[in-house]
């Protein structure tokens, strides 16, 4: 008889990788303990203006949470998200000067691009970016996860696919000004933006189109699971 699938939880440490089974852990677990603010490129924020980006933020809290843990996998979570990504992001759902189109497609997002000054993009941003971000859990069968485990740490070589790691770093927590934080997103919401990525319906970074554009569907969603389940180290429980 087939061995059953079993859902996991996995964490991924400096020592490796953990699996535990589901029926190991529950309700009663011990929450993550909160990120540690995430770095950027800006000067450390004043206080009015993180108190004009909570003033944004209010508009955005029906997808993205107030505090930026949003509670539907359609929408990302933004808490603790690098300050300069989120700026390059909210700038591309506006159209620029000379352009025809966004860089970013997305109706709702355009629109609310559009009505955001400068200084409120950068706001809200460093406000969101301070926020605790308040990771996932990736529960899939071992073999799928072990399949995302290997993408994530060493690609797919024979489609020439770089590994994940290489610009999101062991625990998905990216690098200011060039690479966002993925670890501990809505798997949902990685593995429908890389479909995106692929199929050329988000445009605005030509290396993630290639780097999707090479990978199957089984791919893609294996290696979104294991990164929903990914901690930085100060977000492992103590």
């Amino acid at each position: 008889m087939p061995t059953p699938s079993v859902a996991v939880r996995v964490v991924l440490t400096l020592a490796g990788l953990s699996l535990a089974s589901a029926s190991s852990w529950g309700a009663d677990a011990p929450a993550a303990t909160a990120s540690s603010v995430s770095e950027t490129s800006f000067p450390a924020p004043t206080s009015a203006q993180l108190q004009a980006g909570a003033k944004v933020a209010q508009t955005c809290a029906a997808c993205h949470g107030i505090d930026g843990n949003a509670t539907s996998t359609e929408f990302p979570k933004l808490a603790g998200q690098h300050a300069d990504y989120l700026v390059k992001q909210l700038h591309d759902y506006r159209i620029a000067k000379g352009a025809k189109h966004p860089a970013r497609v997305n109706a709702i997002m355009n629109g609310m691009a559009a009505t955001l000054t400068d200084a409120q993009i950068r706001d809200v941003a460093l406000y969101y970016s301070r926020q605790t971000f308040k990771p996932g859990v990736a529960f899939a069968d071992k073999k799928e996860l072990k399949l995302g485990q290997a993408i994530w740490m060493a690609g797919i070589p024979d489609r020439a696919v770089p590994a994940c790691v290489s610009c999101h770093g062991p625990g998905g927590a990216g690098m200011p000004s060039r690479y966002p934080r993925i670890g501990g997103q809505w798997q949902g919401y990685l593995e429908m933006e890389l479909q995106m990525f692929r199929n050329d319906r988000r445009t605005n970074s030509p290396e993630m189109h290639d780097i999707a554009s090479r990978m199957t569907d089984k791919q893609i969603t294996a290696v979104a699971e294991y990164a929903a389940g990914l901690r930085a180290p100060s977000e492992l429980s103590r």
